[in-house]
């Protein structure tokens, strides 16, 4: 696999971002949040950023070594949770509701990948990753969205720059992340008026595990070079955005959270290119002034 299709690898969970001030709350008002896929990568950094900081997290992982070790770290349960599996879901849901601590916060981080050219891709390797990457997110929101609302909390889904970019082999990646970006849209416009703040965090390249199990997954082997992310640095910004997206007074819609600038180059570039193909030839399209006019409206609305 050549350079730029490992650089479009994108932060497999699946944006210089203003690092939260000291937010730990005092013990007797600790609040919780719920972590999916919290057993490596960006889900274990957010697990154990939050727990260092205070903060009761609920750790949700599928194998028994990594429930073990998630709940040798202080401020943490674990939860044994596929996010496939209605029962795992359903059942989850009461563990956090009889322990009596609420939810502030949840976290959809729980994700996959398969890599490929997607006529060659096989369906049922889609489906794995849309039932992961998309129908995951769907039915834990849904699940633990009463909790959320009794806390007028928040919820944070982990999408990615490839939920922007678009570039092969990541096609079915890339669609699903393009789902969750339209999830995370959705849910804000139906939540924020109930009190319920909704933020996606975008990561690029970070060191995580999910290059790995796609490699697994393809035949491939655990010890292949798209296996490889070691060079890449461990996600600790994108825990940094987490915990400014769910404990800050004002959190963005949108942590774009990269290592590095080409990749935040290529990514606004590529929003820009469409916004350039919607307005070409249209039937209502826009001059370069009025095209300003906009983006200057819309910046004064993002301050």
């Amino acid at each position: 696999m050549n350079r730029f299709a490992l650089i479009c690898l994108v932060a497999f969970a699946a944006p210089g971002v203003a690092t939260a001030a000291d937010t730990t709350p005092p013990a007797a008002a600790q609040k919780a949040v719920l972590v999916t896929g919290a057993s490596s990568g960006i889900g274990r950094k957010v697990t154990e950023r939050l727990a260092a900081e205070g903060y009761f997290v609920y750790a949700a992982a599928r194998k028994e070594e990594d429930l073990r070790a998630l709940d040798a770290i202080e401020n943490v349960d674990s939860i044994r949770l596929d996010v496939t599996r209605p029962e795992e879901i359903a059942a989850a849901v009461e563990v956090v509701r009889k322990a009596g601590r609420g939810l502030h916060g949840l976290v959809n981080n729980a994700g996959v990948a398969v890599v490929g050219p997607l006529t060659e891709t096989k369906e049922e390797d889609l489906r794995f990753v849309f039932d992961v990457n998309v129908f995951g997110p769907y039915r834990v929101t849904k699940a633990f969205a009463p909790l959320i609302l009794e806390s007028g909390g928040r919820i944070t889904t982990i999408s990615s720059i490839a939920g922007i970019l678009s570039r092969p082999p990541l096609g079915a990646y890339s669609m699903s992340k393009h789902a969750v970006e339209a999830f995370g849209d959705t849910l804000a416009a139906e939540l924020e008026p109930k009190g319920v703040k909704v933020s996606l965090i975008e990561p690029g390249n970070y060191r995580s595990e999910i290059s790995r199990n796609a490699s697994v997954r393809m035949g491939l082997g655990p010890d292949s070079p798209m296996a490889d992310r070691s060079r890449f640095p461990e996600p600790d910004d994108v825990a940094t955005a987490v915990v400014h997206a769910l404990f800050d007074a004002n959190p963005k819609r949108r942590y774009m959270v990269v290592p590095e600038r080409r990749e935040a180059e290529l990514t606004i570039g590529k929003a820009i290119e469409e916004l350039v193909q919607l307005n070409e030839r249209q039937p209502y399209s826009y001059d370069r002034d009025e095209l300003v006019k906009m983006l200057d409206a819309a910046l004064g609305r993002s301050q």
